[in-house]
């Protein structure tokens, strides 16, 4: 929606002025100005304003943008002419956190899908020039190539643009076409575009790398003579590419193959649905040459080896020095198999952690015959466990770790922890994926062996191989979360035997500040282990404390989730507060994480809180947990969320409470509890994937018939309670007329092409507005 604003002055001209010392550094008042130049009507072109935004970022800003741009389906800054100077930028970091998923038919016809960083995704490349002036869009074909009903591309007919722009001529942006493995594809496979804006004529430079990538050159053409200052160059690029297409603006022929590997389309008065589909072919034609080997194969980080071009990941000292830290760490763990990565490297949180916790939730249970004798041997045994723990050899790789860590200055420190997450990320996508290919196969055979009434022993066998790989996959989860749960598991071990641990690079007890600095930083914290199901609270509590010494005694407002695996939770978070949580289909999110959001000065004095402590949590009813071990589980999660939150979002699938039943009434058992220690959470229903737009009526209807469910809940907790409670409104701040919201579907369309839906957008907006005025009227504690 942002993409589409009109920026209009009636009175006064302003343009857009950074100061080269301005650039790479974050944007703020004084980067960007807005200087009085006349008194003319004018309107700034929406484009202008994105990259003027860009060139006054800081690299992480820049990061943040492109990732957006890219989860919106919106073409990417890939070279990037310096205002003032006209050197050539490629932006290279900023493409490091995204990733692509497409799905292909192999040649046994089966749907394969791959998931890639499209900096190391290989990939055909189309890349689109204009020479001269023409009447048709550029920009405008190739969205509609891409997809149809989504401006991929800004281009000349979108809502807000303006004949006029500074920032844009000579900017390349790309874009990627991921097939979903239909026949409906337009393309069998993955393809980059590029797209030269302004005239590829006085671009050379941005021409001739694209030209030298490219599998299919589409050179968009007006009406030339032979004196043309352009012709060479033309020539060249219908000389030296295997490929080329020719758009010509002043002709209404049809596709037409001039010669092996050239064509020509006229656009003169002709339906544009026709030309796309001629295009499509062509492009097609050219890129089944890769079937060849003939067919070059473009990878976004090759874009680097190009003479007079800056890229900032070479550029940066900062991001370099982070860079290389993080691959000392990568070649650490290459030495060893992935699957035994965690076992061998992060000792303290494997078997003995899990006993601890095991022995730990049996010491606090309520047991009728428990004896003083049996409280001291538990007792005994998780001291035991505990020096177990610390005696445990710090790996090399943890080491190392807090010895970086501890030696960077700020921003490479940002750096390195940013690069380590990439390169873990890349490390294990290609393991992850090999892993769950086996599965989906092993899952199958043990569902034929079922349906075919296999002989026993041979279904035995094939479902113990699927347990295992099953495991496989869990030990092959390597990332950062697993690292800081390894230091808070040497600080646990470290305060209980009172004793510094041998080998680390510093005193534990400085572990919880590098915690709380990276939680400052935007960093999520592990708040409940997910494999463990239990919070390390010897471990958060430190790291409150330090964020108290770091930040004063602030008022923070806690606002957690929860609902059932794979209903949108984290995306709902991401979307509302800009954040990062990990999102896909499955149980995606182990445990709990917390994330601090700043609230700005403006909005303090509305909110009457300084930080927002938002908590993500894993999914309910997980089909990887079965039968008593997922209703403890879901329980023991559903209670420390309700119980933690000021305000708890319950996020719901549809407008069915069914699946939310046995879920909501220990949450209100729970707080029927939480009450008498005077702890008052609320909360807010949110139905996701329900169209917002339905009768109001049918709307009234839906908060009845819940209120109702919710009243019945409460009552038979209450007879189970011995409490003197009513209804759900007894015991939980609850209007069923402003607590409950209905969410439209996340896309539009079908993914992985599908844009996100402005509807979705706008019903979070209106959310995080319900949620603030909670806040506004709630008690908020201090940390």
């Amino acid at each position: 929606m942002a993409r589409y604003t009109s920026i209009k002055h009636k009175e006064k001209y302003y343009q857009i002025n950074c100061t080269n010392e301005e650039k790479g550094h974050k944007l703020n008042e004084t980067n960007c100005k807005l200087e009085n130049q006349s008194e003319i009507n004018f309107k700034i072109h929406p484009m202008d304003v994105q990259m003027a935004i860009f060139h006054c970022a800081d690299s992480f800003l820049k990061q943040l943008m492109v990732t957006k741009l890219s989860q919106c389906q919106y073409a990417l800054p890939l070279l990037v002419p310096d205002p003032f100077t006209q050197q050539l930028e490629f932006p290279l970091w900023t493409f490091r956190q995204i990733n692509k998923s497409w799905s292909i038919k192999n040649s046994k016809n089966e749907i394969i899908t791959k998931t890639q960083p499209v900096c190391k995704a290989a990939t055909p490349m189309v890349a689109f020039f204009r020479f001269g002036q023409v009447s048709s869009s550029k920009s405008q074909l190739m969205s509609s190539l891409i997809n149809e009903k989504h401006n991929t591309f800004f281009h000349r007919n979108c809502k807000g643009s303006s004949s006029t722009r500074v920032l844009m001529d000579g900017v390349v942006e790309i874009s990627w076409y991921c097939p979903s493995g239909k026949h409906t594809d337009t393309f069998t496979d993955c393809v980059a575009f590029c797209n030269l804006h302004g005239d590829a004529g006085a671009n050379e430079k941005q021409l001739n790398i694209l030209a030298e990538m490219a599998s299919v050159s589409v050179v968009l053409l007006p009406q030339l003579d032979r004196n043309d200052k352009n012709a060479t160059k033309i020539q060249k690029i219908y000389k030296d590419s295997t490929t080329v297409i020719c758009l010509l603006d002043e002709n209404n022929s049809a596709l037409t193959e001039m010669r092996k590997g050239k064509y020509k389309i006229g656009l003169k008065d002709r339906n544009q649905s026709e030309v796309i589909e001629e295009l499509v072919r062509a492009i097609n034609y050219g890129l089944s040459f890769s079937s060849t080997g003939s067919c070059s194969v473009f990878r976004l980080e090759d874009v680097a080896r190009f003479s007079d071009i800056r890229v900032d990941e070479l550029d940066l000292d900062d991001c370099r020095m982070g860079k290389e830290k993080a691959q000392q760490m990568m070649s650490l763990l290459e030495k060893t198999d992935l699957t035994q990565s965690k076992e061998l490297l992060l000792p303290c949180q494997g078997k003995l952690w899990h006993q601890w916790c095991q022995k730990n939730k049996e010491l606090h249970q309520p047991q009728g015959d428990k004896t003083e004798i049996d409280i001291s041997r538990k007792k005994t045994d998780l001291k035991k466990i505990r020096e177990q723990q610390h005696a445990s050899v710090s790996s090399e790789f943890i080491q190392l770790f807090l010895k970086e860590i501890n030696s960077l200055n700020p921003d490479e420190k940002m750096f390195f922890l940013k690069w380590l997450g990439i390169l873990l990320d890349e490390r294990t996508s290609e393991d992850l994926s090999a892993l769950h290919l086996k599965y989906n196969i092993k899952c199958s055979e043990v569902l034929k062996l079922k349906k075919n009434h296999g002989k026993p022993e041979q279904l035995v066998a094939v479902q113990t191989e699927l347990k295992t790989i099953s495991e496989d996959l869990h030990s092959a989860n390597f990332g950062l979360v697993h690292i800081l749960r390894e230091i808070g598991q040497i600080y646990e071990s470290c305060s209980s035997v009172k004793k510094d641990k041998d080998g680390l690079q510093c005193h534990f007890s400085s572990l919880p500040g590098l915690a709380a600095e990276m939680m400052i930083s935007g960093f999520p914290l592990e708040l409940m282990d997910g494999d463990a199901s239990h919070v390390p609270l010897i471990w958060v509590t430190a790291v409150f404390d330090e964020l108290v010494k770091k930040l004063g005694n602030l008022r923070v407002f806690v606002l957690s989730v929860l609902g059932i695996q794979s209903t949108g939770k984290s995306t709902l978070l991401n979307t509302m507060f800009g954040l990062q949580f990990a999102v896909s289909a499955g149980r995606c999110t182990r445990g709990a994480f917390m994330q601090l959001v700043k609230v700005s000065d403006e909005m303090k004095t509305q909110l009457k809180f300084d930080y927002i402590l938002i908590v993500d949590t894993e999914g309910l009813c997980s089909p990887e947990l079965s039968g008593r071990k997922t209703r403890d589980h879901d329980n023991e999660l559903a209670t420390f969320v309700a119980g933690l939150g000021n305000l708890t979002l319950i996020n719901i699938f549809g407008e069915s409470l069914a699946e939310m039943q046995n879920i909501l009434q220990i949450v209100v058992h729970a707080i029927l509890r939480m009450k008498q220690v005077k702890l008052n959470p609320s909360c807010i229903f949110v139905h996701q994937n329900v169209s917002d737009i339905t009768a109001k009526e049918k709307n009234m209807e839906g908060k009845r018939k819940l209120l109702e469910e919710l009243d019945e809940m409460t009552e038979l907790a209450a007879k189970d309670d011995v409490c003197d409670v009513q209804c759900f409104k007894d015991v939980i701040k609850f209007d069923p007329l402003d607590d409950v919201r209905y969410c439209a579907q996340l896309w539009e369309g079908n993914p992985p092409m599908a844009p996100p839906n402005p509807n979705y957008s706008e019903n979070v907006q209106d959310l995080k507005e319900t949620i603030f005025y909670h806040a506004s009227q709630s008690d908020v504690e201090s940390f």
